[in-house]
């Protein structure tokens, strides 16, 4: 029996370890599960896992609309909302501003699908910066117990080196060649009243 435990906790140990990126250096894309994935590892746990995971694209929909999805995401819930009326005083575009519902409405996608808080969650954002880490300690207090970030995002990072500009041309989902388009699904992107 003591010998059964041992090849399963290994096993364990094994399935958790194959998916773990490194933790980011930048204290701000950090969260407090320490829970990292690429984006090609995030595709590879919601194959081996399924439905058991939640994985939620954490982009503002308009965003959505002009960089393009992929139909491995269960859910879009923004972490950050555009305000039409609100211009942003540090950048030439409109205001960002959190979700109030964001982590109320993750959990109800948990329930929704019949997951309790020991699911894991994963949750991408552009480029695993200002929003992936964000998003995921927003969730605090709500006793999740394994929240992902994918810390390349669904676009990657800048290229530098690039001689035709600053293209998103590193790492992340489209670079890494996963499934995605244009096409959007309406059961899955987050709609809201501007009334």
């Amino acid at each position: 029996m003591l010998k059964i435990l041992c090849v399963v906790a290994l096993a364990l140990t094994t399935i958790s370890s194959a998916y773990a990126a490194p933790e980011p250096k930048d204290p701000k894309k950090q969260t407090s599960w320490g829970l990292y994935l690429t984006a090609t590892e995030a595709f590879e746990l919601k194959q081996a896992k399924g439905a058991d995971v939640l994985f939620v694209d954490v982009r503002e929909p308009i965003e959505i609309m002009f960089t393009g999805f992929t139909d491995i995401v269960d859910i879009n819930i923004p972490y950050l909302l555009v305000n039409p009326a609100k211009w942003n005083a540090k950048k030439p575009v409109l205001a960002m501003e959190p979700n109030p519902e964001f982590a109320a409405s993750v959990k109800m996608a948990l329930s929704a699908r019949g997951l309790d808080q020991s699911a894991p969650v994963i949750l991408m954002c552009r480029s695993g910066g200002t929003r992936g880490a964000p998003s995921a300690n927003a969730l605090q207090g709500l006793g999740l117990k394994q929240v992902y970030v994918v810390v390349d995002g669904f676009e990657g990072s800048v290229s530098k080196e690039d001689p035709n500009g600053p293209w998103r041309r590193v790492n992340g989902w489209k670079n890494a060649g996963l499934p995605w388009g244009y096409k959007l699904d309406p059961k899955k992107i987050h709609l809201r009243s501007f009334e």
